[in-house]
């Protein structure tokens, strides 16, 4: 009887000790998610204070519109993001908040090893911009280990922002590695063509980054390009100006990085 007594008397102890185990990751959990909210409060606070009513109204003016622009300059954003630590949980929450300055501070305060291909097209689908997709692709993009695959990836794809952050991510990594392999050349400067002639002024922004930083890698990319515009480069000054107005700008691109 005594022993049965004990035994039943360490169930219920060890009974409790698992009740309370369960209750402290409730309360762990409940803990984290008023931290990340108040980190998130805090963050939108700071950035109201910071508002520029002078440079949202410009950037509306401009076509850049969003949910919410507090009108506050990069500098500004990059130091504010610094006052807090790097966390996925708080990008991911301030890339939800849908405001233009916690898009961008999102993009600061994503750990790059903790940003899998998955939640990499989440975001892309998600962007609000291309000033968006430009510090995504500054901030993020070009430091991803995969980059280098997926962006060629997406320079093919027919979505326009992702041929964006493509073009974006391209550029971004030739500053870091100037010259490409024979085979990325050839693929690269088949892309290239038809993005610069492109209907969308975004993709084509972009593409003209990349072509900058590719024709100034070394002579041969930059004569990859020129041969494949070769038809209009030939053409004499009054040709040149019957074409196309996306043709002439293209001539022109391409005699500015040559000069």
């Amino acid at each position: 009887m005594t022993i049965e007594q004990n035994k039943d008397g360490e169930e219920m102890i060890e009974h409790s000790h698992d009740h309370f185990h369960d209750e402290d990751e409730k309360r762990d959990n409940v803990d984290s998610s008023n931290d990340l909210e108040q980190q998130v409060r805090i963050i939108k606070r700071k950035l109201r204070l910071s508002m520029n009513g002078v440079i949202s109204q410009s950037m509306r003016d401009k076509g850049l519109k969003y949910r919410i622009n507090f009108g506050v300059e990069y500098p500004r954003i990059k130091s504010l993001a610094s006052e807090f630590s790097p966390s996925s949980a708080l990008a991911t929450a301030l890339w939800k908040a849908d405001i233009r300055e916690c898009y961008i501070m999102a993009t600061l305060l994503q750990p790059v090893d903790e940003f899998p291909a998955d939640l990499c097209d989440v975001w892309i689908e998600q962007i609000p911009s291309q000033e968006v997709a430009q510090f995504l692709a500054m901030n993020l993009l070009c430091k991803l280990s995969y980059a280098p695959q997926v962006s060629f990836a997406w320079l093919a794809d027919p979505r326009e922002m992702y041929q964006v952050c493509g073009y974006l991510t391209v550029a971004r990594l030739l500053i870091q590695r100037p010259q490409m392999d024979e085979r990325s050349r050839s693929e690269f400067v088949d892309q290239l063509i038809p993005a610069v002639l492109d209907e969308s002024s975004a993709i084509r922004s972009a593409a003209y980054q990349a072509m900058r930083r590719f024709m100034l890698g070394d002579e041969e990319q930059a004569f990859l390009v020129c041969r494949a515009c070769d038809e209009w480069l030939q053409l004499s000054d009054e040709e040149k100006e019957k074409l196309p107005a996306l043709k002439q700008q293209l001539v022109c691109f391409i005699a500015s990085v040559l000069a």
